[in-house]
């Protein structure tokens, strides 16, 4: 008896989301440039051809990528519970967290449409963060968190520079949370 070898079911939505899924973690280890397309369809366990079919381009799938997890954050966390959020998604361990500030970071220098995709993001994150005030200059003051919050990714995961590094994220959170709500804060 001779075992008949095994077929692989076709399934376009799970190789796409297994596409998806290994271009996050790549990118968000390695940045755009240093992420091959045959590195991202090895760990998808995929041909590669099978990323051009599905998304185009690299570009067109870091695009995604990109849109995917901050998007997905900013329309399913109440605005008052976005920073903390993100703040805490970031700065939990590897397993399980999502990736995609890492994948933004990392890939900052890359010049593509993703570029507008980065812009955009910001731009929602921080539109959503500006009605937590009523301050006149509520904008600058949203982007003024955005950007702190920017800045603790890059010096943590990026850099690795000691405290932050290391620094537990429920004290992070603690105080990033609490200048943050009277940069935030509503009068009256």
């Amino acid at each position: 008896m001779t075992e008949e070898p095994q077929v692989r079911r076709r399934d376009a939505a799970a190789t796409r989301a297994a596409l998806l899924d290994a271009a996050a973690a790549l990118f968000a280890e390695r940045g755009f440039d240093r992420t091959t397309v045959r590195d991202i369809a090895k760990l998808a366990g995929v041909n590669q051809a099978l990323l051009f079919r599905y998304f185009g381009s690299k570009d067109a799938l870091f695009e995604e990528v990109l849109a995917r997890g901050g998007r997905e954050q900013i329309a399913t966390t109440p605005p008052d519970e976005l920073l903390g959020t993100a703040l805490r998604s970031m700065l939990e361990s590897d397993t399980g967290r999502d990736r995609t500030l890492d994948a933004y970071l990392r890939s900052t220098g890359h010049d593509s449409a993703a570029a507008a995709v980065r812009r955009q993001l910001g731009e929602e994150y921080a539109k959503v963060l500006a009605t937590l005030s009523d301050a006149d200059d509520a904008e600058l003051r949203a982007d003024l968190v955005l950007a702190w919050l920017l800045g603790i990714g890059l010096v943590r995961d990026i850099t690795g520079k000691e405290p932050l590094a290391s620094a537990d994220p429920d004290d992070v959170c603690r105080l990033v949370l609490g200048a943050a709500r009277t940069l935030l804060e509503r009068s009256g």
